[in-house]
């Protein structure tokens, strides 16, 4: 049939394909995890397949859409502007950017944030074919945020990302150095920002701080809650870790996070 589009939904490369009429209705969808096309109208199945022919690879089931499982329910229930899950790395950075009005110094500050998170970003987001979730920019109250919550196998977790500079970064109990600038409290806000996402998801949280562009990276010995990672040691350390969750778990997790009533009731 002519007239069916093929449009993604999520982050690119991660989410479904649906297939729409020219009126916007859907009649199909491709779950690239579960190599599955999902029919809503059988006539259309010979349409829909010819029409998401350059996506397929292998095997693809091909049916009625399977039943959905309460966590399904609750994200199809998510209304779009309650959905956190497209955030990108450093959203409200990168408004401030585009339509406020930084200085100079403050754009480039902006800059160097934003371009971290998004470094640490795409580290995380690679998990997701792991069977990992993750989440960029999750607010909190009084105007706080989570850099990034990671959900998986190995339970949850709570990020901070920090720009290293390029230079030699210091990790205390409470305080965080970058080169010879001021200490900055990231350690304290990140193990903080844990104690409210483990309120909020009713799980235990993993406090982390991911240093970006860094020389060195010394942690005090001291440290023993809040794990001090780098972008080259992120998935290695979350794909070895023992596994705590099981995949329903995590998908539970998930759509309870990626909802902005959990964490701003």
């Amino acid at each position: 049939m002519r007239g069916l589009t093929v449009l993604p939904s999520g982050r690119a490369g991660r989410g479904r394909l649906f297939v729409n009429l020219p009126d916007g209705r859907a009649v199909a969808w491709y779950d690239r995890r579960a190599n599955r096309v999902s029919l809503l109208e059988a006539d259309r199945r010979e349409a829909v397949l010819a029409a998401l022919g350059p996506y397929l690879g292998g095997e693809v089931a091909v049916g009625p859409p399977p039943v959905p499982t309460p966590a399904e329910r609750l994200r199809l229930a998510l209304p779009p502007d309650r959905d956190l899950a497209p955030n990108r790395p450093g959203e409200p950075m990168l408004g401030e950017l585009v339509y406020g009005s930084p200085g100079t110094r403050a754009r480039h500050r902006l800059r160097r944030e934003i371009g971290a998170r998004e470094l640490m970003g795409a580290e995380l987001d690679s998990l997701e074919a792991l069977d990992w979730r993750v989440l960029h920019a999750v607010p909190l109250p009084g105007g706080g945020l989570i850099d990034h919550v990671l959900i998986g196998p190995a339970g949850v977790f709570c990020i901070a990302t920090v720009p290293g500079r390029r230079q030699r970064v210091q990790a205390g109990d409470l305080l965080l150095t970058v080169g010879r600038a001021g200490p900055r409290p990231d350690v304290r806000r990140v193990r903080r920002a844990a104690a409210r996402a483990a309120h909020a998801l009713r799980a235990p949280v993993t406090p982390v701080v991911a240093v970006v562009e860094a020389s060195a990276v010394e942690v005090a010995p001291t440290l023993r809650d809040v794990r001090v990672l780098q972008p080259a040691t992120a998935a290695p350390y979350f794909t070895t870790a023992t596994a705590t969750l099981k995949p329903p778990d995590t998908e539970a997790l998930f759509s309870l996070a990626r909802d902005t009533r959990t964490w701003l009731p």
